[in-house]
């Protein structure tokens, strides 16, 4: 197992919010997936070549029951002009949007897929294997910046690790209205967001 004081924490990074051909859910413009997709690559294959580990975190589920046990989540599902429209199908288990995508994984990479809410460490073992490693640094990167995102930010910095939020690889399904507030709220109680770019410089 790698073992560094930083890790990248890639939040759904898969086909079901990047891929418009397979997505569930109200997704990025494709112009904007095909950027979030550029800028990780490039900035996850300098991450590999210093030995940096990266941990793709991703939300699978068994069945529609478990998305709609959560009773917002329910009411949006059937609300007509909800961004949440059509969560009961999402990212269910053996579903092409459940796949990362191609371009940002490579073998010897981590895979966390349990992750069924907001935040990339409730209910999964994200917490556990970054104390494996000795990690006290996370690096996040993803997709929703005001949701996932943002919520895994707060618990990383609940659990009293480091936090980066590298914005430029990060989006948000709800706008860009929503990514910016999200950046704001982060920037300024929880940690640093950075540009991939510079935060390379410091790495």
């Amino acid at each position: 197992m790698k073992r560094n004081k930083y890790a990248i924490v890639a939040i759904d990074m898969h086909r079901g919010h990047l891929d418009p051909q397979v997505a569930t859910l109200p997704l990025l413009p494709a112009e904007n997936c095909e950027i979030v997709i550029r800028n990780a690559k490039k900035f996850f294959d300098e991450a590999r070549r210093r030995n940096i580990p990266i941990v793709h975190v991703v939300t699978v589920y068994r069945d529609c029951g478990e998305i709609l046990s959560n009773p917002h989540w329910k009411q949006k599902n059937d609300e007509p002009n909800s961004t949440r429209r059509g969560i009961a199908t999402h990212n269910i288990a053996g579903s092409p949007g459940t796949q990362i995508i191609t371009e940002l994984y490579k073998n010897g990479d981590y895979i966390v897929n349990t992750k069924k809410r907001y935040s990339g460490f409730f209910g999964t073992d994200l917490d556990f294997l970054l104390r494996q490693m000795d990690v006290e640094t996370v690096i996040l990167a993803g997709i929703n910046t005001s949701s996932c995102v943002l919520c895994t930010a707060f618990e990383a910095f609940n659990r009293d690790y480091k936090v980066y939020v590298v914005e430029d690889c990060c989006d948000s399904m709800d706008g860009q209205e929503f990514h910016h507030a999200a950046v704001m709220f982060i920037d300024r109680i929880i940690g640093e967001v950075i540009r991939s770019k510079d935060l390379l410089e410091i790495l």
